[in-house]
């Protein structure tokens, strides 16, 4: 799922619990599937921010000069008003978009 055109909320939503666990049956499962897919998102978007900005770093031997680039200014402005990781996963798992699996209760059956 590309994050840039997630539909998740910007603010905090408050939840129902009972609809995070309809599916795993078990709370502390599904805030760790989300928090998993949370982390795979930030590192996604850290990756996609980086190589964004590298284009605009300088390799300059000089610490006394700082360079201010206006389009640098803008990259970062606009993800931070993107939505939160965390956010976004709660999203994707309530639209039931996440795929997870638990190896233990495969290796019972």
């Amino acid at each position: 799922m590309d994050y840039k055109k997630s539909k998740a909320p910007t603010n905090t939503v408050t939840r129902n619990i009972m609809d995070l666990c309809e599916e795993t049956g078990n709370i502390y499962e599904s805030v760790v599937i989300i928090s998993k897919r949370a982390n795979q998102i930030s590192a996604e978007i850290k990756q996609d921010l980086s190589k964004k900005l590298q284009e605009f770093a300088s390799y300059n031997d000089s610490l006394d000069e700082v360079f201010e680039n206006r389009e640098q200014i803008e990259i970062s402005r606009y993800y931070e008003k993107l939505p939160k990781p965390t956010l976004i996963a709660t999203e994707e798992f309530i639209d039931g978009n996440i795929y997870w699996r638990d190896p233990s209760k495969d290796n019972e059956e």
